[in-house]
């Protein structure tokens, strides 16, 4: 497990914890299509599009082993339970509850972190932009704002204790909320929609940030893809957002 501490990270703490994070990955194998119903999909960009802001190495680790890995015992999770393998994603982790105990935690770690993963790729570009139209104006309306989200979320990033995410969701009224998880746990797990997430695992910003996460947080949204964010808006509202 990987803890977050204002008076430091070890370099040999985080890498051990990125080791247990990846053992399917012990051989040595990189990004792979996982066999299975679900898929890793590429980046929409190459590996260094992201820098100086998110290096070329994390990004590497991060999708082609961390993301891989949660695909990979996603899959293996749900291989002998056709019925939940033949759910939508995000479904699954709505009816957390329902799965199958042996498979519960397993499809709450990997499900979690493969949805959160697919749109964490989606939600960031080289270039960045500004929010524009509905999404801004519900910005300023049920946020205070982009300068304030941008304070209020790097802040609520800085309260994860160890490893999370911290969220924008969106209803199906277009009201926008800020919230954090621990670990991969998703506010899909509660059938909300996901807006916007930053994942505040050290694995995402070690190796450039080591335990500066509060320079991750602020360099990170410079690489948020506004018009992704933008079109993920109009599909919450209109109630076709999956993951």
């Amino acid at each position: 497990m990987q803890f977050f501490s204002t008076s430091g990270v070890t370099r040999r703490g985080f890498m051990a914890g990125t080791a247990a994070a990846t053992v399917v990955f012990a051989s040595g194998a990189s990004a792979q299509a996982p066999s299975g119903p679900f898929k890793l999909d590429a980046l929409g960009y190459a590996n260094n599009a992201l820098e100086p802001h998110i290096d070329a190495r994390t990004m590497e680790i991060h999708h082609g082993r961390h993301h891989a890995a949660y695909v990979t015992n996603l899959n293996n999770a749900v291989k002998d339970h056709s019925n939940v393998a033949a759910m939508p994603l995000q479904d699954i982790l709505a009816k957390l509850g329902e799965m199958p105990e042996a498979v519960r935690t397993a499809l709450r770690n990997n499900g979690g972190g493969h949805a959160n993963h697919t749109m964490f790729w989606q939600i960031m570009a080289p270039g960045g932009g500004a929010p524009q139209g509905d999404i801004a104006a519900a910005i300023t309306r049920d946020l205070g704002g982009l300068e304030k989200l941008q304070g209020d979320f790097n802040a609520a990033g800085l309260r994860v204790f160890g490893s999370g995410w911290v969220f924008v969701t969106a209803a199906r009224d277009g009201k926008l909320a800020l919230e954090t998880k621990p670990n991969q746990d998703t506010p899909l797990m509660e059938g909300k929609r996901v807006l916007i997430g930053n994942d505040v695992w050290e694995h995402a910003y070690y190796l450039t940030y080591q335990n500066r996460r509060a320079d991750y947080l602020k360099a990170w949204w410079s690489v948020v893809n506004w018009a992704k964010v933008g079109e993920r808006y109009a599909a919450a509202r209109n109630g076709t957002l999956t993951i």
